[in-house]
């Protein structure tokens, strides 16, 4: 998958859009529209709060017009946060539920195919929008 930044806007002030343009492969292009427009936008919501610690923000996955049945629809539950080492990472959407008192996470979001890598691309996705965010305001 090739990503490929396009703008950023925003509707409200603590709330900051990138839109990315995802441009699947040809066969996921069929299945979802003719058109070559961009299929998805991140919209970043700053943590201006600092609670929890090391949370930098929320993101939510925006399917646009060329997005065939996802169209207008959005996927929310993604966040930023700082790694101790300096570096960001991206949590995916999850539900907690606990078993015999033991708290347990069920993943929302998960890869068709089994192959973790096959989260890369929105991970990497969610990371450029935030840094542009970061870096416009």
């Amino acid at each position: 998958m090739r990503l490929t930044p396009v703008r950023t806007r925003g509707h409200h002030p603590r709330e900051r859009t990138a839109v990315v343009g995802l441009r699947p492969s040809t066969v996921l292009e069929d299945c979802m529209s003719k058109q070559k427009g961009e299929l998805m936008s991140v919209k970043i919501i700053p943590n201006e709060q600092a609670n929890p610690p090391g949370k930098l923000a929320d993101a939510e996955v925006i399917f646009e017009a060329e997005a065939g049945p996802l169209s207008g629809l959005r996927l929310i539950g993604f966040a930023v946060w700082e790694r101790r080492d300096g570096g960001r990472n991206v949590t995916f959407p999850a539900r907690q539920y606990s078993v015999n008192g033991e708290r347990r996470s069920f993943a929302l979001l998960r890869p068709a195919n089994g192959e973790a890598s096959a989260q890369d691309a929105i991970r990497q996705c969610i990371l450029d929008a935030y840094t542009r965010v970061e870096a416009h305001s």
